[in-house]
């Protein structure tokens, strides 16, 4: 099991009138957290595509608990459970300075080539990246 936390602060452009964040920002949230968690294990998603893979979202849930709001420090915590097939699961929690859960959520990644646009499995070097985790549970 791999784990990562993220932390970010809530920016005025992701608030309603009401200074609360808007719920499509939360996907947001998680791809920003997805992306800092692979360069800390030492690529990016840019790296991956000239590798030639690519690998779009096929799958988000998402549960709202409580709102995060304007100017908030918030940790997004990153869960990979388990090693990727053809799929990739990452799980996410959310949580504010006070450490209240203010939302979970799931999302499932495919792997297909870039030049055939085709369903494929995990790279063999994507499993590796993921088996050295570099990076520390927190």
């Amino acid at each position: 099991m791999i784990r990562y936390d993220f932390t970010m602060r809530v920016w005025y452009r992701d608030t309603d009138q009401m200074g609360i964040v808007h719920h499509s920002n939360y996907l947001g949230y998680y791809e920003a957290a997805r992306s800092d968690m692979l360069r800390a294990l030492g690529m990016s998603f840019a790296e991956v595509e000239k590798r030639g893979i690519m690998m779009p979202v096929l799958e988000v849930r998402s549960r709202y608990l409580r709102p995060a709001r304007y100017d908030e420090l918030l940790t997004v915590r990153i869960t990979l459970r388990e090693m990727p097939a053809a799929r990739i699961t990452f799980d996410y929690e959310i949580f504010n300075e006070r450490a209240e859960l203010l939302n979970t959520g799931t999302t499932v990644l495919g792997f297909i080539r870039s030049d055939t646009r085709r369903p494929c499995r995990c790279p063999e070097w994507f499993l590796d990246l993921l088996r050295s985790e570099r990076i520390p549970t927190p």
